[in-house]
């Protein structure tokens, strides 16, 4: 299974992933550079507990209790999804969402609570639909008591009303590795694995993509493109057919239009380990005989892949039914949600796919959008809605796509 880990930049999301499964999700040299996450990161970790210790302490992702020796029992493994907090990556936060089982919303107990985009990755994990969710105090190590216990209940005051007012709220020092048991048992207690069809036909949401090459491969050993996500439903094996939608933008007789793309999986991962079939939840990387250019820099997000003629259809346009926020969210001072009007442009994430939409027609409750990029989704899918303001996009509402303009 997949849980988010969200919240504010810099309130100690990627050093709470690294204290759970020992692995630093950011490895992109402008991430290490500038201290922050900026694609998603992924890390699994095992959930593990001791036979002989009582509770909480009996919770660990050790082989060995840390307490009294012994041979801890598997529970079960988890993938983590390390989401950027900074305001300008809302759309690659957003893209995360769409494949998580449940969250993690990280709140550093150094700051006043709420901050701008612990408020708007809250609304994104309602609009999307993630209702399991933990809540971490972090940075306890740099507070005194009192002062936590008042932090305490700025987030109880925050919470109140939302999806995550009887989420468990757990102090802890990432940096230390101060309470990791108490998280664990309280994940193991909110967010169960859910249930899944492996009988559908596969079907993955493409959430990262790489060229794995190194500079000056020789052409004989160069490897396919690898897709990266999460299996929605179904599975898929080692020799499989796939198909990917909506593909890639064809040039033909002066118009332009998007063709499906099919390959051949060659090799599945997950974590370091290479599998023979890949089931639903957790994250894999699925090689491909695609050309690695096609996939290099997270090219191929927002993709979908399933096995041929089995995937929902793809859009250039759709008509959706619009709910907006009272306030946009993620700004300091919030700003009013003013109805929708014709020609307006909005960003819209479907999935794991984030593209830009204008506005062509308005009926009551419902929008109708031209896209620029298309999407692959079903009618029924959610669309979370961007709109800018000032220098960046903000979220506003959430749609539901009523039907399609087949592209």
């Amino acid at each position: 299974m997949n849980i988010g880990v969200v919240g504010h930049v810099d309130h100690g999301k990627t050093t709470l992933v690294n204290a759970l499964s020992g692995i630093w999700t950011d490895k992109h040299s402008e991430e290490l550079k500038r201290g922050i996450s900026i694609r998603l990161g992924y890390a699994d970790a095992t959930f593990r507990r001791c036979p002989k210790c009582p509770e909480p302490d009996c919770y660990t992702v050790a082989e060995k209790c840390e307490h009294c020796g012994s041979k801890t029992d598997e529970l079960r493994t988890v993938s983590f999804v390390d989401s950027p907090g900074h305001e300008t990556l809302m759309a690659t936060m957003l893209s995360g969402a769409a494949i998580m089982d449940g969250a993690i919303l990280v709140i550093a107990a150094s700051e006043p609570c709420p901050q701008p985009q612990t408020k708007e990755h809250l609304m994104a994990l309602d609009i999307i639909g993630v209702d399991k969710i933990v809540i971490v105090q972090n940075k306890i190590d740099l507070l005194s008591r009192e002062e936590i216990i008042e932090h305490y209940w700025q987030i109880k005051e925050f919470v109140e009303g939302t999806i995550a007012e009887k989420a468990p709220i757990v102090p802890v020092s990432a940096q230390q590795k101060v309470n990791m048991d108490v998280l664990i048992q309280k994940i193991e207690e909110t967010i169960p694995t859910p249930e899944r069809d492996l009988s559908k036909p596969a079907r993955m949401l493409v959430a990262r993509s790489f060229d794995v090459n190194k500079p000056g491969t020789p052409i004989d050993k160069i490897k396919g493109g690898v897709l990266g996500g999460s299996l929605l439903q179904g599975r898929i094996k080692v020799g499989d057919e796939i198909e990917i939608r909506p593909g890639r933008r064809v040039s033909e007789g002066g118009r332009e239009f998007w063709q499906p793309m099919f390959t051949e999986v060659t090799s599945i991962m997950s974590g370091n380990v290479r599998l023979k079939e890949a089931t639903p939840g957790g994250l894999v990387g699925v090689g491909t005989k695609l050309d690695p250019a096609m996939t290099k820099s997270d090219a191929m997000v927002g993709q979908v892949v399933g096995k041929p003629e089995t995937l929902p259809p793809v859009w250039k346009g759709f008509k959706m039914e619009v709910h907006l926020l009272e306030r946009a969210v993620g700004t300091e001072e919030e700003t009013k949600v003013t109805p929708v009007k014709v020609g307006e442009r909005f960003m819209l994430s479907v999935g794991t796919a984030t593209t830009l939409g204008v506005v062509t027609s308005i009926s009551k409750d419902a929008a109708e959008v031209r896209l620029s990029r298309p999407v692959c989704a079903e009618v029924g899918a959610r669309v979370a809605i961007s709109r800018r303001i000032g220098a960046r996009w903000h979220l506003i509402g959430v749609g539901t796509i009523l039907e399609g303009d087949a592209a």
